[in-house]
């Protein structure tokens, strides 16, 4: 690959760069690997965060169907502890973010703030208790649900046809509010997404979407969806997975194409980006997003946006400051 421009890469060292999901937790869980060692699997460990200039990224506890419904609580716990233990013995170079400023002092120190968040409303078991726990162990992120059906919602597995928020998804959401954590809509069905941005006082996000005009998949978000995200003050964080992307021939400059269009349908304050880095690609070469193949790529990410001659101002948004920006007026 041609290496990144000095300018280009002068802007990404300087901005603040928030992700606002990867599947790392687990993936390390699976693989045996270590966050602080640099790896030739997956997608993310700290050498490659830092390399690709990462200032602040969500870590999503994502909960295997195996261990649904009863122990989707002990697996949640499980994977807290390991997120907390890779934490500790990592803290040169990686701090717990629970505060917007906890964000902003991993910048001037050179570091990674680490965001616990949860990957679907099964790991509540139905019970409220359970979210306001996580929120006291450092939770600051639920999304509502993964795919599939929970006690909270339907998910996008359910197609277009799919229902809403349940009675308790919307106690859940309202529950959010109070506590100071961000509702995660991706995942959710179409109507379940409707029914957030109805009952939800504060902005919501979709944390790792692209745009369904672009790519007619039930995982991306519809104009509307996009437009009502914006107009509650939230966000939409473009994804790297593939079939997102383009089912045909992923590429740059298709994700670039996501880019421009949730930039024009939602405006330059309500993009931000959500890899979900070791959430995809492990079984086929062919659903690897080549141009950036790993965190340490993202610099090009960058590169690209200025050769659309996307502004510097708006880039440093999609970057990471919208991301700071809810970040701060949800959790603080």
């Amino acid at each position: 690959m041609e290496p990144v421009s000095p300018a280009a890469l002068a802007l990404h060292r300087r901005a603040i760069v928030f992700d606002g999901h990867c599947d790392t937790i687990l993936e390390l869980d699976h693989c045996g690997r270590t966050l602080g060692q640099r790896s030739a699997e997956g997608h993310a460990d700290l050498p490659r965060l830092l390399e690709g200039g990462v200032t602040a990224q969500v870590f999503a506890l994502f909960i295997e169907d195996k261990y649904l419904p009863s122990q989707a609580v002990r697996r949640t716990l499980q994977l807290a502890d390991r997120f907390y233990q890779e934490l500790e013995v990592n803290q040169e170079h990686i701090l717990p973010a629970t505060r917007a400023a906890d964000i902003r002092r991993a910048k001037e120190e050179g570091k990674v703030a680490a965001v616990l968040g949860v990957e679907g409303g099964a790991a509540l078991e139905g019970d409220l208790a359970i979210l306001r726990v996580l929120h006291r162990l450092g939770g600051r992120l639920l999304t509502l649900t993964w795919s599939r059906r929970n006690a909270l919602g339907d998910g996008t597995m359910r197609g277009q046809v799919g229902g809403g928020l349940t009675d308790l998804g919307r106690e859940a959401v309202r529950e959010m509010n109070r506590l100071g954590m961000l509702v995660d809509v991706s995942h959710l069905a179409a109507a379940g997404v409707g029914d957030a941005l109805a009952v939800s006082r504060d902005p919501i996000v979709a944390s790792h979407s692209n745009a369904r005009a672009v790519c007619d998949h039930g995982r991306n978000l519809s104009d509307e969806h996009v437009r009502g995200i914006a107009a509650g003050g939230g966000l939409v964080g473009v994804t790297l997975v593939p079939a997102f992307v383009d089912p045909q021939k992923a590429s740059m400059e298709r994700l670039m194409d996501h880019i421009e269009h949730l930039l024009r349908v939602g405006g330059e304050d309500h993009v931000g980006l959500g890899s979900d880095y070791d959430g995809f690609g492990f079984d086929n070469p062919a659903f690897q997003f080549h141009d950036m193949p790993d965190v340490s790529h993202l610099p090009r990410l960058t590169e690209a946006m200025l050769g659309r001659g996307i502004p510097e101002r708006v880039v440093e948004k999609v970057l990471g400051a919208n991301w700071l920006r809810v970040f701060e007026e949800v959790v603080g």
